[in-house]
């Protein structure tokens, strides 16, 4: 029954509020109920039915039995089956409605509590229960598992039992019986399936076997069969790309005279992109600047529909690891007709601008083309060109245009505002044989944002004229932070003290204005990482709501066509809205650009989850010689159960259980982040720095777990008597 929201009045409530209160409810109510709800008597009642018919008619609400069952549109209903999507920054599983028939865009579900075991994970049906729904987002916990993943587990063999590489699953499988012929030692790497009726004996079918746990590159091993990854491609695929051929050079622009640049990192392997740049001779735009960004014209060598095609669609993306990548499309293609290596002929499709001397895009157009790069450059070699230390023979006018450009698009984003969060990317540095050589943060230099302005350009020019075409745009969109998150971040910023408050209106410039305050202290690094957990994650959509982070109004991904399929299909796009050849979009492709969307941002999360385990177990394979050892680390997360500490050096997080922080009772404060000890006041919360040791390291699951170094206790030095009082009234609650 609806709680009364109002006492009994002759003023009937607003469409406003109406709306609100069947938004909140997770089933569906009558005429009645609501008038109840609100207190109405009288004419006010006659009021409510005009309004839930012009409601109606708003299409904004559904009526059924006579006014009997009314739900606001697209409500959820209290149980459903959704399929989990990925994972948020905070850990919580993201999920979607498996069936989702309206135009509007599904609406976000959060798994807040999983009931299952094994957990959910990314690709699972899962039979969810809606608990609320807080500023569009539902908050859920599981009930049952629909599907799992083909009920298959990468487990670690040992002694006639599987235990799962997976830390969150504790049991061991007995395996019953081997195939005739399959013998396993201790140590080895199977892919087992677990049935879906499980019985008080844990037990499992042996699959096949994939590796050695301790065997070199083991982690990258595990990561691929963990996230289902496709390593081999289709014969027919394959084939289809050994055939392919540069294009004569027919109505595409020979640009070959040009001298374009390849500029990437020192191990990148597939070249998407290439640019030149001059000073504009236009006597109308003083100081501005003409520049070209070449990229792989991908379309030419993968038509729609094609095994090519479906390969690259289903895969949806490369995937990187420190030792390998798994391409999108074959390496006939990903490393040779579609990498502009240089000094070879290739095909490009070329964004050419030009810009003021303050950054603004006066004019753009795009052209399918031929050319031929100068030199690949790395991103060392051209900052070493930038800060004068070793000069770069033979193109020093391109490389100051490309300068002189680059300064003029960053006084352009830096009007705009777009969001400067600094996390430092985890590099694991491998040796011939697979050895862990080194963990370090992944230098950000100039020459490396010199690119990246250069491709946001591009891109912002494609979602334009997609958009001025008004065909379909695969649009890659950034949201704002959801209200619940950003009431997190505001708990966590007052327990701090700082005093911004953050809303639904704060915009990018906002957030940069709390990171620079505290840029240069000891809270820099776990505010740039806090705030990062608080935004909305990017995804691709056919309908814009621009992106947030970029301060963009129009963004598409258009300049990786080599690794990500939605640039293929901005590309197609383009052919067909410029009348570029007959290779653009196909009937099927305009069809299916939401369903595609939905899935290449699943694919995108999934390799990035497989990506982050990877690493993990690097990590957690080059500290494995360092047990007992003293680290300094941060809380980064406060839990029912203990704290994750981070260890900023290497990236790495492990657990500091709660057993091991004393013989005190802990009660946890979840708005404050907090752990306090009923005795002594102890408090443990989020950002406090810790030294601890590392008692545990186990590079299968990538886990690491921490005791408290004795005398090594950090916190906020409060006065903690009130924290005291408040909980030594409640229950005893021992957790250890």
């Amino acid at each position: 029954m609806p709680m009364k929201l109002k006492k009994n009045t002759s003023l009937p409530p607003s469409m406003d509020e109406v709306m609100t209160f069947l938004n909140a409810q997770t089933g569906k109510v009558g005429k009645r109920e609501l008038a109840r709800a609100f207190g109405l008597k009288g004419a006010a009642r006659e009021a409510l039915k005009g309004m839930l018919k012009t409601l109606r008619q708003e299409g904004k609400i559904d009526v059924e039995r006579g006014g009997r069952r009314i739900s606001a549109k697209n409500r959820l209903p209290e149980r459903i089956v959704v399929e989990i999507t990925g994972m948020d920054s905070l850990g919580d599983l993201m999920a979607r409605p498996n069936e989702w028939v309206s135009k509007a865009p599904a609406p976000q579900i959060l798994i807040t509590k999983d009931n299952l075991s094994p957990p959910a994970g990314v690709g699972d049906l899962v039979l969810v229960k809606i608990k609320s729904l807080e500023d569009g987002i539902y908050h859920a916990e599981t009930l049952r598992r629909v599907s799992y993943e083909e009920n298959q587990l990468v487990a670690v063999y040992e002694n006639g039992r599987a235990y799962s590489v997976d830390k969150r699953i504790k049991t061991g499988f007995l395996l019953p019986e081997l195939p005739r012929g399959v013998r396993l030692d201790n140590n080895d790497l199977i892919l087992i399936e677990i049935p879906p009726v499980r019985s008080r004996r844990p037990e499992a079918r042996f699959v096949k076997k994939i590796g050695d746990a301790s065997a070199p590159f083991a982690p990258t091993l595990i990561a691929i069969y963990m996230h289902h990854l496709s390593v081999m491609f289709p014969e027919v695929a394959e084939k289809q790309a050994q055939k392919a051929k540069v294009p004569p050079l027919g109505k595409r622009r020979d640009l070959r005279d040009l001298p374009f640049v390849t500029i990437d990192g020192a191990d990148a392997r597939d070249f998407d992109d290439a640019v030149w740049a001059e000073a504009d001779t236009d006597s109308h735009n003083k100081e501005g600047w003409h520049v070209m960004i070449a990229i792989a014209d991908v379309a030419f060598y993968v038509p729609s529909g094609s095994a090519l095609d479906q390969e690259a669609r289903l895969r949806g993306n490369s995937v990187y690891f420190p030792d390998r990548v798994l391409p999108m499309l074959p390496e006939a293609l990903s490393n040779g007709l579609c990498s502009l290596n240089p000094n070879e002929t290739r095909a490009a499709v070329v964004c050419e601008a030009w810009l003021d001397k303050q950054g603004h895009k006066l004019k753009h157009r795009f052209h399918r083309a031929l050319i031929r790069s100068a030199r690949r450059l790395t991103y060392d070699e051209v900052q070493a060109h930038l800060d004068g230390q070793n000069a770069i023979e033979g193109l020093a006018q391109e490389l100051q245009a490309l300068v002189g450009a680059y300064h003029a698009l960053m006084q352009r984003r830096q009007r705009r505002g777009v969001l400067e969060i600094d996390v430092p990317e985890r590099q694991v540095v491998l040796n011939h044989q697979g050895r862990v050589m080194a963990i370090r943060s992944r230098q950000q230099l100039p020459s490396m944002q010199l690119i990246e302005e250069f491709m946001i350009l591009a891109n912002v020019a494609a979602a334009e004229t997609l958009e001025d075409a008004g065909l379909p745009t695969m649009y890659r969109v950034h949201d704002k932070p959801s209200a619940v998150k950003i009431e997190t971040l505001n708990a966590f910023l007052n327990s701090m003290g700082q005093k911004m408050n953050f809303s639904t209106h704060s915009e990018p410039r906002d957030y940069n204005a709390l990171l620079q305050q505290l840029k240069g202290t000891a809270q820099e690094r776990m505010m740039n990482e806090f705030v990062l957990r608080s935004q909305s994650q990017a995804e691709y959509s056919p309908e814009n709501i621009g992106h947030f982070g970029l301060a963009l109004q129009r963004y598409a991904h258009f300049t990786s066509p080599i690794r990500r399929y939605a640039d293929i299909m901005v590309h197609r796009a383009l052919i067909t809205a410029l009348n570029l050849g007959n290779d653009g979009l196909s009937e099927t492709d305009d069809k299916v650009f939401a369903e595609v969307a939905r899935h290449i941002s699943l694919t995108e999360r999934q390799a990035a989850a497989a990506e982050q385990d990877a690493t993990d177990r690097y990590v957690a394979l080059y500290l494995g010689d360092k047990i007992g050892q003293v680290f300094e680390g941060r809380v980064a997360s406060v839990t029912t159960f203990g704290l994750f500490v981070h260890l900023d050096e290497y990236g790495a997080d492990g657990l500091l259980p709660m057993r091991a922080l004393g013989g005190d009772f802990f009660e946890y404060d979840e708005r404050r982040q907090e752990l306090i000890g009923r005795s002594t006041g102890e408090v443990y919360a989020l950002g406090n720095t810790l030294s601890v040791v590392l008692r545990e390291c186990d590079a299968i699951t990538g886990s690491l777990v921490f005791s408290l170094k004795k005398n090594a206790v950090s916190h906020r030095g409060r006065n903690h008597q009130k924290e005291l009082a408040s909980f030594k009234k409640k229950p005893l609650k021992r957790r250890s």
